[in-house]
């Protein structure tokens, strides 16, 4: 309860007393003596005193207090819930500690991530060493890193409060940073990985570059021109490839329109005839029928498409197929692309949608392979609300299913 509050209803039970006595007794020097004691109370109060014109304006001044009194509890009732309503809604836990040390009150997320049952018995361990540091050191941070599943980060900070003369309390804001984290984490990651990327199709650049300055023989120069042609298309291709990944990063609602899943395949299946053509391998194109709809943007899935095609003829043996189909099922429609190549290994398979990763090293480098065709497919399905499916056993092939929701206005 406030103090102004308090201060009424003090002043109100001293107005009370000061009624009954002097009625009781009636004497003069004593009315006069409550009324001094009244008067000082109420300039100490900072509130218009009676004066000493009979009982009645002291009744009336009591009614008076006693009405501010409750308004004024009211109106502190009113601003408490408020308060608690407000801090409810922050993402941030927040637990406030009275001058005893004892937990005056603790908002919703406070409650939710110290009960969260992997981790709540260090988050409160840690939440309660840290409040009495900062008892005694003012304020006091901690990360936390809690193992789960799921995997947490919680940044604790906590401080001291008061009024400048005493201390009050503490504070402590609990905020999970995971996602930060886990985001700060993934740009490091790329940055190290474009610039390794980059750098040895460069370096390889300069020293061919260098080597065919000075090399006399015309077929040794023809061959130092086909790599340097080769490592520049490499590099072209990594670029081509972060370009259409941050492209299709950034469009999270690409335009939406009806498209032919049909000619979405046709078209993924052209750009990559070439290059199976060269490797012997047959594209076997199975067209839903009747032809059906989808509903995103068409240059996106046809990347989507054409990046599961270009793995799968990479990662194909010679004189071999790769079939790729379509079909509506259960309010979906699963466009796959299967092989019967190398295939990957169990260990991989949670890692094979992250930027420049790579199953085999060696093979996809020598292929011209980007690492980044999985990510762009990713991405794709995530913003047309759709999911990749894997299906691959090492040594027996794999099959990638693109899954996309079907909303019936557009169903064929």
């Amino acid at each position: 309860m406030q103090p102004y509050v308090i201060g009424y209803i003090v002043l109100g039970v001293v107005a009370v007393i000061a009624v009954v006595i002097a009625n009781q007794f009636g004497r003069r020097a004593g009315r006069r003596s409550l009324q001094q004691r009244l008067t000082a109370l109420s300039n100490r109060l900072g509130v218009e005193a009676p004066d000493d014109a009979g009982m009645e304006p002291v009744l009336s001044h009591l009614e008076k207090v006693a009405g501010d009194a409750a308004e004024a509890v009211t109106e502190a009732s009113s601003d408490a819930i408020r308060l608690r309503r407000a801090l409810d809604t922050l993402t941030q836990g927040v637990i406030v500690c009275d001058e005893n040390g004892e937990v005056a009150f603790r908002n919703a997320r406070a409650v939710a991530l110290m009960n969260n049952r992997h981790g709540d018995a260090l988050a409160a361990q840690a939440v309660t060493e840290l409040l009495e540091n900062a008892w005694q050191e003012g304020s006091a941070e901690r990360t936390l890193d809690l193992y789960g599943p799921p995997r947490q980060t919680l940044a604790v900070r906590t401080r001291l409060i008061d009024d400048g003369r005493r201390p009050l309390g503490v504070i402590a804001i609990i905020e999970d940073v995971s996602e930060r984290r886990r985001l700060e984490e993934i740009r490091r990651d790329f940055v190290a990985n474009v610039s390794h990327e980059l750098k040895t199709p460069i370096g390889a650049l300069g020293l061919l570059a260098e080597t065919l300055t000075v090399e006399p023989d015309p077929e040794v120069a023809q061959r130092l021109a086909s790599r340097i042609h080769a490592e520049a298309f490499r590099v072209s291709r990594i670029i081509d490839d972060l370009l259409d990944l941050s492209r299709i990063e950034s469009e999270e609602a690409p335009p939406r329109e009806p498209i032919y899943v049909n000619l979405v395949m046709a078209e993924a299946v052209e750009r990559v005839r070439s290059a199976a053509e060269q490797r012997r391998i047959t594209i076997e194109l199975d067209e839903p029928d009747p032809p059906i709809h989808v509903v995103g943007d068409r240059r996106q899935l046809v990347s989507a498409i054409h990046s599961l095609l270009e793995n799968a003829v990479t990662f194909s043996y010679e004189d071999t197929s790769v079939q790729v189909s379509g079909c509506q099922a259960d309010g979906e429609i699963r466009l796959s692309v299967s092989d019967t190549g190398v295939g990957i290994p169990t260990r991989d398979l949670e890692r094979i949608f992250e930027r420049f990763y790579r199953v085999d090293h060696g093979r996809s480098r020598s292929t011209g392979g980007t690492g980044l065709g999985l990510s762009i497919v990713r991405h794709v399905a995530s913003n047309h609300q759709g999911r990749v499916e894997v299906d691959s056993r090492e040594g027996e092939g794999s099959t990638f299913t693109l899954v996309l929701p079907n909303p019936p206005e557009y169903t064929a």
